[in-house]
């Protein structure tokens, strides 16, 4: 096998640990690893101690684990009550129910923002007197760079364009909101009239719609939607309070992030907030530590956890080790890319102990390949 030999001395075969050792040795033995490369690290964290690494340290792409780095960075940043906001603001005056003055719309990258909330914003703004407007509507969308993709993404990969503002995650805000006008009885624009322009500083706010982070995980994590991750990792990046901030500012506040937790962010690459550039690496040692990070603060264990597809049960890992020990018991995050398949989270060992463990399957001919072998891992973690 090319991969090296476990770097952990090996308990007794008579203990729960030196028994799964054991079926550890023998799955990084078989011939797929001829031909393949493999990242593998599996650490109680409730003894605090490892169990099994093998290329730990090893730099691999982690396809969609970077939603890992990404979720946890965000809920260290981000308390519960943190929205990603659109917000609706007036310029000018508004005389005899018209608007002498710009209506202006501040994209949030809400990822959750929808076509009855375009509606909810045209009501409101009749609520506030307006029948009619005079000025123009302007679309801000300052909040990140004008890149409509991520560093390192393929022409042909079929993504969400990263605008800050969609509906639905949808590029349709423009006729959705004249549709909403329209039928909320506000007259005067067409789409002639509505133009991407920053809203001037001057501008009052009388509406915003906002969801929070735990609302925007469960559909990142357990359904792992890249766009809801590229709208956190640009909640990141907006932290710097630089417009127009984009992957550096984002990648600065994770750099941090991976000092806190003891390791050098130079040895990383982080490309984006959900895994699909092809620039991305990452370790096993790096998705550990930050699982374990996030295990031991509590106000993040107890939003990460729920979020996180469950084996045999629901999201990624729905059809997953079914009707086997795993099933219920792995926590974990999936990842695919073309030659890469990947799994990191917690297991449940029969002891009742808590077990972080991170998988990185690469150069794979095919990402089925991945999947059955990461099963039988998990199932080792927790077979008696």
């Amino acid at each position: 096998m090319q991969q090296g030999a476990n770097d952990v001395l090996p308990d007794d075969t008579a203990t729960w640990t030196g028994r799964m050792q054991r079926r550890l040795d023998s799955l990084v033995n078989l011939p797929l690893f001829k031909t393949t490369q493999l990242g593998l690290y599996v650490r109680d964290l409730t003894d605090r101690r490892d169990l099994f690494c093998i290329n730990a340290q090893h730099r691999m792409r982690p396809a969609s684990n970077q939603k890992i780095v990404t979720a946890i960075a965000a809920l260290h940043y981000f308390n519960a009550d943190y929205l990603l906001r659109t917000r609706m603001l007036l310029t000018g005056e508004v005389r005899d129910s018209v608007l002498w003055g710009d209506l202006c719309f501040i994209g949030g990258m809400d990822p959750l923002f929808s076509q009855g909330e375009v509606l909810q914003m045209a009501r409101a703004l009749k609520e506030n007197g307006v029948d009619s407007i005079a000025g123009i509507v302007r679309i801000d969308l300052t909040m990140k760079d004008q890149n409509p993709w991520g560093w390192g993404w393929c022409w042909d990969d079929d993504m969400t364009p990263l605008s800050p503002l969609l509906v639905d995650k949808k590029d349709r805000f423009a006729n959705e909101l004249i549709s909403s006008l329209r039928y909320a009885a506000v007259k005067g624009i067409d789409i002639d009239r509505i133009v991407q322009a920053p809203c001037p500083s001057e501008a009052r706010l009388i509406y915003e719609i906002g969801h929070s982070v735990d609302q925007v995980l469960p559909r990142m994590m357990k359904k792992s939607d890249n766009y809801y991750a590229e709208s956190l990792f640009y909640q990141l990046a907006a932290l710097s309070g630089k417009k127009a901030a984009g992957q550096k500012e984002a990648r600065g506040y994770i750099d941090a992030l991976i000092r806190k937790v003891g390791l050098t962010p130079a040895h990383y690459e982080i490309a984006d907030g959900s895994g699909v550039s092809l620039y991305n690496y990452l370790t096993p040692e790096l998705l550990i530590r930050l699982l374990e990070y996030a295990w031991r603060e509590d106000h993040i264990r107890q939003r990460l956890y729920p979020s996180l597809p469950i084996a045999g049960v629901d999201g990624t890992l729905e059809k997953r080790m079914q009707k086997t020990p795993a099933q219920g018991n792995i926590h974990a995050k999936t990842g695919t890319v073309s030659g890469v398949s990947s799994l990191s989270g917690y297991a449940t060992s029969p002891e009742g102990h808590v077990i972080a463990f991170s998988i990185i399957n690469m150069g794979i001919p095919r990402a089925q390949v991945g999947r059955d072998w990461q099963d039988k891992v998990c199932i080792a973690l927790c077979t008696p």
